[in-house]
């Protein structure tokens, strides 16, 4: 018969130890932030440049746990990962999937030492290299054996190796042209930085945008059914339809030709 699972306040003790958090309660865990710090703590190859932290819409919590999804898979963990029932926030689920995990964590953290505040921000292992540690009764399966510079024979998992830091590009020994060189590395890096911040946002705004089209089907299959519900102004459908399509003050709506280009706009040439 399993162990009893501890309490909220044990898990959470433990986790916000483990991964310098301030997280008061277990629900907070379905933004699924936490829970990919917590495994890459374990394997230390998540893109935690990708985890959002400080999100409060169930389209970040999902893209949160989707980066779970793929180390779980990457690894062989045979588990799912009840998505639907985590970004709800529900305390009991939540409990359920913290408690599974601490025994997996328990079973395969492999004893390194961990920076859980350079990990988040994306800086890779603290400065100076942060010693790893195996203890080789904790090897998981799918790992490979490896030897160490200094002859000790030591079992790591495959994509445990700390990641390189991103923000410290090399500066080259020609004297001021190696500045140049970490200027130009560190634009780039902010730049594709941005790319993917336009990028999720454009997602959360058609995955909004689709939720919208949804209910307007919606209200116009009703109105069909009943055309007397569009009538009534104090109605159900005509305060969703009102809420629907209202616009900001001075928002003015573009005229589309039959090109569907909005008049005045220059066609783009490429």
């Amino acid at each position: 018969m399993p162990a009893m699972g501890e309490s909220r306040q044990e898990l959470l003790a433990w986790l916000n130890g483990l991964l310098q958090l301030n997280i008061t309660k277990v629900e907070q865990c379905g933004t699924g932030a936490a829970l990919c710090q917590l495994y890459d703590s374990i394997f230390l190859d998540i893109p935690m440049s990708r985890v959002k932290f400080n999100v409060n819409t169930e389209y970040a919590y999902i893209q949160n746990f989707k980066i779970l999804q793929n180390c779980f898979t990457k690894h062989g963990i045979d588990r799912t990962v009840p998505v639907e029932s985590l970004v709800k926030c529900k305390m009991q689920d939540n409990l359920e999937f913290l408690q599974w995990s601490k025994r997996f964590w328990d079973q395969y953290f492999p004893g390194h030492e961990y920076d859980a505040v350079a990990r988040r921000k994306g800086a890779g292992a603290p400065a100076g290299g942060a010693h790893i540690t195996v203890a080789p009764t904790a090897a998981i399966t799918a790992g490979t054996s490896r030897t160490s510079t200094s002859g000790t024979s030591t079992t790591r998992k495959t994509g445990a190796t700390p990641v390189t830091r991103t923000g410290g590009a090399r500066v080259g020994s020609g004297g001021s042209g190696g500045y140049g060189g970490a200027s130009a590395a560190l634009l780039k890096q902010e730049n594709e930085q941005l790319k993917e911040a336009i990028a999720d946002l454009e997602k959360e705004r058609d995955f909004y945008f689709s939720k919208l089209r949804d209910i307007e089907l919606l209200l116009q299959t009703a109105v069909e059914q009943d055309p007397a519900l569009e009538e009534d102004e104090n109605g159900l459908v005509k305060n969703i339809q009102t809420i629907l399509y209202s616009t900001e003050e001075g928002f003015e709506i573009p005229d589309v030709d039959a090109n569907g280009e909005a008049e005045g706009e220059e066609p783009e040439t490429f």
